[in-house]
């Protein structure tokens, strides 16, 4: 057992061979976790059954169903029943998430860049060859949230296994988001995440971005991401309804919330969008904006989006994504002058006003012009009064 464990640590087993996710045929929940031979697993399909009725929608409970696999992906590595999991199985988790190659960052392409490099033009990194710390707080806070679940109605441990930190609950309990955060102490086994600076466009790199795409509907869509902030998925399940042409603004459904807003968009935005129309006709009522301009009428995905942008990269040599110019959009707003923080935070809508205020860091990459202009201008020599002699000032402040 103690060589399966540290086994586990170190990364050296597959846990991709057993179990799945498979979407099921209710609402309640969209989707399950089975065992190896392919039953579902009640205990999952309870938690989740929960986190379907609060409101959490299917790619909430998508991903929490993928951290719920792994984790019982260990337990069966090392003979462990569910409830009666305790630390030590979390460590091997952890471990395991720390060492082992993810098998999302395997790239089938031979000229595809490797993890974890550095893109030269756009200064950014690919994602590394393992699991992020993002991820691995992420599997903590589902398992965490799952054994809550099952204490709540008598079942599972005793103590919850995951480890919890008193002083951090303490602290954020009945806080307003509108506060500044408070820094507290780690919980044992959640990693360390760095801090990531906004990935916006350079103005220049903007433009050859811009000049890559092949028709109206791709210019359209950057110009609409670019002015109104939108979310990738918000700006693709948009309806001819949703458009306002009169007040140049754009109904989309928030991610969090859920709510039905208005985001502005440009005049280029517009007219981009109205060309796009009259080529491709206005689509009826019900019936998404965006849709496949090849093969049979229909919507426009986020991966049929996604790869119209991975072909400009490939163009231009660049590694931009979709939410980079989420980003582009936040940082332009927030540092022009006759913007207000609060004022960017609406058209972004974003919850914490912190969160909007980290798009006001000034970027070296964007001051690259004020940068060569002042390495080459040429020193100032200190002039003084007339009348006195240049040996004595030469004597006195040396020279």
């Amino acid at each position: 057992m103690q060589s399966v464990r540290t086994e586990l640590r170190e990364g050296r087993v597959d846990l991709r061979r057993v179990g799945s996710v498979v979407a099921t045929d209710q609402a309640f929940p969209p989707w399950t976790v089975l065992d190896s031979s392919d039953v579902p697993i009640g205990a999952v399909v309870d938690y989740l059954r929960s986190l379907a009725l609060g409101s959490s929608s299917p790619s909430t409970c998508r991903s929490y169903a993928y951290d719920l696999l792994r984790w019982f992906r260990v337990l069966w590595q090392l003979g462990i029943a569910w409830d009666r999991a305790t630390v030590s199985e979390v460590e091997c988790l952890v471990g395991w998430m720390r060492t082992a190659a993810n098998p999302q960052r395997e790239r089938r392409s031979a000229d595809s860049p490797p993890p974890g490099s550095v893109n030269l033009r756009t200064g950014k990194q690919t994602l590394g060859p393992g699991y992020a710390a993002r991820t691995i707080n992420h599997a903590l806070t589902v398992i965490s949230s799952f054994y809550e679940f099952h204490a709540g109605n008598g079942a599972g441990p005793v103590v919850n296994p995951v480890p919890a930190s008193k002083d951090r609950r303490a602290e954020l309990s009945h806080r307003s988001p509108m506060e500044a955060p408070i820094h507290v102490r780690r919980a044992r086994l959640r990693q360390r995440v760095p801090k990531r600076l906004p990935r916006s466009l350079p103005d220049l790199m903007w433009d050859e971005l811009f000049e890559a795409m092949r028709n109206d509907r791709d210019r359209a869509l950057l110009s609409c991401y670019v002015s109104s902030g939108a979310r990738a998925e918000e700006l693709l399940g948009i309806e001819i309804g949703d458009v306002d042409w009169a007040g140049q603004q754009i109904y989309v459904v928030s991610k969090g919330t859920k709510t039905r807003e208005p985001v502005p968009a440009s005049p280029d935005a517009f007219r981009y969008l109205a060309a796009y129309l009259s080529q491709a006709g206005v689509p009826k009522a019900g019936e998404k904006l965006w849709r496949a301009l090849r093969g049979d009428p229909r919507p426009l995905t986020y991966s049929a989006m996604r790869r119209v942008l991975q072909r400009a990269n490939a163009k231009l040599q660049t590694n931009w994504t979709l939410h980079d110019l989420r980003h582009t959009a936040a940082t332009r707003m927030a540092n022009d002058p006759k913007m207000t923080l609060p004022e960017v935070q609406r058209v972004m809508r974003h919850a914490k006003l912190d969160t909007t205020g980290i798009y006001l860091t000034v970027r070296l990459d964007e001051m690259t012009e004020k940068l060569q202009d002042f390495y080459t201008r040429p020193r100032q020599v200190p002039k003084f009064a007339p009348g006195y002699d240049p040996e004595d000032v030469r004597a006195v402040f040396g020279g």
